[in-house]
């Protein structure tokens, strides 16, 4: 009886492949769970009222002078103050009683509450 050796460059090719597939699958399983939470994560921004999830570093889009003042909440940290409006691009210039209108907009729809004077939590 003849007996096929086995080279060693084929077993550990063997074994290469069977481990690149094993990670490919795991990959292809976390991009499921991914776009799973980011399903679930729209669903909750939409039910909280905000149009999107995702919390950029880009300058609030002004366009003729308007803002939009639901963008500017996602920019700002979870417990701010009036002074914090001034680190967003596109605010530097917008006087103060617009702010405060915004603030108190926010605070009559549910959005932000009113923690102590001149600090607020969404």
């Amino acid at each position: 009886m003849l007996r096929k050796t086995i080279n060693p460059f084929d077993l550990l090719h063997r074994q290469a492949r069977k481990g690149i597939r094993e990670v490919a699958s795991q990959i292809s399983s976390k991009k499921r769970e991914l776009r799973g939470l980011e399903a679930e994560l729209e669903k909750l921004n939409r039910f909280a009222g905000f149009r999107r999830s995702n919390v950029t570093a880009r300058p609030v889009r002004v366009a003729k002078g308007r803002i939009d003042w639901s963008e500017v909440l996602e920019k700002l940290p979870q417990e701010f103050r009036s002074a914090d409006f001034r680190r967003i691009r596109g605010l530097k210039d917008k006087r103060s009683s617009e702010l405060f209108a915004a603030i108190t907009r926010w605070i009559n729809s549910g959005s932000v509450e009113k923690r102590e004077r001149g600090v607020y939590v969404s």
